[in-house]
């Protein structure tokens, strides 16, 4: 069985990472999607909050496994017979962060890391604008799945 991982912290999940999410479960039998814990940042949404709106909005897909993970991905890979991350990229500023990252993982574990160019639509996107234009007010509909658009519309109107 072929098995790759996507990880971030979909704080919240874009088009963006569901672009790069949908691409991976088309080459990969089962894609594990790993949700970041990062205990130093607070985030828009909790971790299990994250992990549910991603099972929603990747369904349809029917081999997306969604988890948390903290510590070293290589761990996360290792402990799941993962052979491969994927990674999005969206400039060549992304590559010259992501390159680094991907020869240390190589290098702990033999892990690959496969780079997939984003789609143009969403060169620009990242989670962090889109939360900061929705809490100004703005429009984010096209850039987020619907269910996050409800998700982030209701958080935000708490604060």
């Amino acid at each position: 069985m072929r098995r790759a991982v996507c990880p971030g912290s979909f704080d919240p999940i874009t088009n963006g990472h569901l672009d790069i999410i949908e691409r991976a479960s088309r080459l990969y039998d089962t894609v594990h999607v790993a949700v970041m814990i990062n205990k130093s940042k607070q985030g828009l949404f909790a971790v299990d909050e994250r992990i549910d709106l991603i099972q929603r909005v990747t369904e349809s897909f029917g081999n997306v496994r969604v988890e948390a993970f903290h510590g070293l991905l290589v761990d996360f890979c290792k402990d799941r017979d993962i052979p491969a991350i994927v990674k999005g990229l969206r400039a060549v500023s992304d590559f010259d962060y992501e390159l680094q990252m991907a020869q240390m993982n190589n290098g702990l574990s033999g892990v690959e890391t496969l780079f997939v160019p984003t789609n143009p639509t969403y060169s620009f996107l990242s989670s962090s604008l889109v939360k900061e234009v929705a809490a100004w007010g703005g429009d984010v509909s096209h850039l987020v799945p619907e269910t996050v658009n409800a998700a982030l519309a209701e958080r935000l109107s708490k604060r």
